[in-house]
């Protein structure tokens, strides 16, 4: 067993499932406390007075934590990281006036990846999925999602899917794939309503059946939007990857309000993720289920917009809410958790232990896997984050460094 001393404050959500409305505040804050791990998982987190002869004995490991502060891994619920190719020239363009449309309209946007990433070897993608979750790690993240989207055919899904399997096995985050095949149509499916039809029947009829004949994808999404899938083609989607064994995501109400997020709340999806145009509907409908409101602040922040998804309002009517950072080329370049935290207490009006616990309990919640992972408790994997700072306040206050001191999965270190 290894020990864990020396730290200034362990602070962490509790609990095996979502945290919702006032509860999201409630930390268990721990001064001058211990970590020990047994294995890949936690056996303690207390007081060292607290511990137990029997679990001391078995102690044969120490490791100094400095007076670090530790909290659980962040988990990343929302990201793209399987593509080829940057996006920076758009940014730039974007930051001297020009509109997304405008930028799509001449060959960029979603299109300009969806190319790189069709030319791009499975090996490089693979090897990009590996720079991103190193640097997930150093900043934090210990378990992110990770979809497909920029194949767009059946050919280049799976291959992004297969790089994301590959990448796994030697990933220092652990990875949960998606199937994000409604993610846009592909351009040789524009022409008209019946090609693009056509490409939600070859979703439907050969991506999804493909993808669940290799066991390539936990989840299923879809961008449902103005101009992309209504919502009627990303519900056939959502419904027939579910009938496959693949549970329901939806990129919801990002653009305009589509009554996305009260689709998902139907379907008993997973997650609805982004919101910004989220309707009271909506936000009443995810009250009610157990869909999580996933929150991608980042994005807003990326496109110079000042429309944020409604966290506060979300968290007051009960909705679980999580935090993501849907790092993507176009419109979120950052594997950072720390920064989406900061985003959501600054701009969304979360309160730090909000985001603390949306970061970590909540985010694991919509991945299903909040038995497992997203707090610091004996029988949980052994995922947490130390933090250079006397206190989980820090994570806020001392904005704009990386804090992260040491990172542990399966309760081993894996960064830096």
């Amino acid at each position: 067993m290894l020990l864990v001393r020396n730290l200034s404050q362990i602070a962490t959500p509790t609990g095996r499932g979502a945290v919702r409305g006032t509860a999201m505040r409630t930390l268990n804050v721990i001064k001058d406390g211990v970590i020990v791990i047994d294995g890949e998982r936690f056996a303690f987190a207390g007081r060292e007075s607290d511990l137990a002869p029997s679990v001391r004995s078995k102690i044969d490991g120490d490791f100094d934590a400095r007076g670090a502060t530790a909290i659980p891994g962040f988990v990343d619920s929302h990201t793209h990281i399987p593509f080829a190719g940057f996006r920076e020239s758009e940014f730039n363009r974007r930051l001297q006036g020009e509109t997304y449309g405008d930028i799509a309209a001449s060959g960029g946007g979603i299109n300009a990846t969806v190319r790189a990433t069709r030319e791009a070897t499975e090996e490089e993608l693979v090897q990009n999925v590996l720079a991103r979750t190193r640097t997930m790690a150093l900043y934090g993240t210990t378990t992110a999602e990770a979809k497909s989207g920029y194949g767009l055919d059946v050919a280049c899904e799976l291959k992004q899917l297969r790089a994301i399997r590959t990448a796994a096995a030697s990933s220092p985050v652990r990875l949960v794939p998606t199937c994000l095949a409604a993610h846009e149509f592909p351009p040789e499916s524009r022409a008209g309503e019946a090609a693009r039809q056509g490409y939600v029947s070859t979703i439907v009829g050969e991506i999804l059946p493909a993808v669940s004949e290799q066991n390539l994808a936990v989840f299923c999404d879809a961008f449902v939007e103005k101009g992309v899938f209504t919502r009627d083609q990303g519900e056939a989607v959502l419904r027939a990857g579910a009938a496959m064994g693949m549970t329901p995501r939806l990129h919801a109400d990002e653009l305009s309000d589509t009554d996305g997020a009260a689709l998902a709340a139907s379907l008993g999806a997973a997650s609805a993720d982004h919101l910004m145009y989220i309707s009271d509907r909506g936000i009443a409908a995810l009250a009610a289920s157990d869909t999580v409101a996933n929150l991608l602040p980042a994005t807003s922040f990326f496109l110079m917009s000042d429309r944020y998804a409604p966290g506060r309002p979300l968290i007051d009517a009960g909705a679980v809410v999580s935090l993501s950072t849907d790092c993507n080329p176009g419109s979120s370049m950052t594997e950072s958790m720390q920064t989406v935290i900061q985003l959501a207490t600054l701009r969304m009006k979360l309160t730090v232990e909000e985001a603390l616990t949306a970061a970590t309990l909540n985010g694991a919640f919509s991945l299903r896997m909040a038995d497992e992972i997203g707090s610091i408790e004996s029988g949980k994997r052994a995922d947490f984050v130390l933090i250079d700072a006397p206190g989980y306040l820090h994570l806020v206050y001392h904005f704009g460094i990386n804090l992260v001191s040491a990172v542990f999965r399966d309760g081993r270190r894996v960064a830096p």
